[in-house]
């Protein structure tokens, strides 16, 4: 992949993300903020943005949004590749997302 291959998906991975943050907190802000990991301020800000400013961050060279996944417990409950097998994989996944929303309520 060149260089201007990964930053065309960088484009349109951005733009994806804003319209569907914005498609979701259009329909339940409440629901977005979670499920997106964002502040309030955020989400209202996301909601603002015109057509021609999405367009506009999306063409960015940064990718806009990030995972939250950013530590080894986590990633290994989500993949069930935990050295110790702590439950079944709904049980690794159901603890892998209380972990992820106690980081969002940590940022709020």
């Amino acid at each position: 992949m060149t260089n201007e291959q990964l930053l065309a998906e960088i484009r349109e991975a951005n733009l994806t993300y804003l319209m569907l943050a914005q498609t979701m907190i259009r329909k339940d802000k409440a629901e977005a903020v979670f499920r997106l990991g964002l502040n309030e301020e955020a989400a209202d800000i996301l909601i603002a943005l015109s057509s021609a400013q999405v367009l506009k961050l999306a063409s960015r060279n940064t990718l806009l949004c990030s995972f939250r996944v950013d530590d080894e417990l986590v990633w290994s409950l989500l993949t069930n590749h935990s050295a110790n097998k702590i439950g079944n994989e709904a049980t690794n996944t159901l603890h892998a997302n209380i972990l992820m929303a106690s980081r969002v309520s940590e940022v709020l």
